[in-house]
């Protein structure tokens, strides 16, 4: 469904963990600890946080790669169908001509 309005998974889920994200950072900033303990719960988070988006990262290349090869394969067997009907549109011009003359 959200494909239909032009958003695709991978935005969605970005965007989701992109809100996680912040919102553990906001809970950690409002929470009763000391600064060191904080900067490294940050730290931690932040660790975190770059690891799951390159992993996202990675699966999306991953997907677009399958998609393109998809596609190219696609456009190929389409190619080919196009000649066979464009061939057969020229042979049957020309038994149309030769009936014609």
């Amino acid at each position: 469904m959200s494909e239909e309005r032009g958003v695709c998974a991978g935005t969605v889920l970005v965007s989701f963990v992109a809100g996680a994200a912040i919102g553990a950072v906001l809970a950690l900033l409002y929470a009763p600890k000391s600064g060191q303990e904080m900067r490294e719960d940050i730290a931690d988070l932040t660790e975190d946080a770059v690891d799951k988006i390159k992993e996202y990262a990675k699966e999306a290349q991953e997907k677009i790669k399958t998609a393109l090869e998809e596609g190219k394969e696609t456009i190929v067997e389409k190619k080919s169908i196009l000649a066979s009907a464009i061939e057969a549109g020229r042979e049957a011009m020309q038994k149309e001509r030769s009936s014609v003359q």
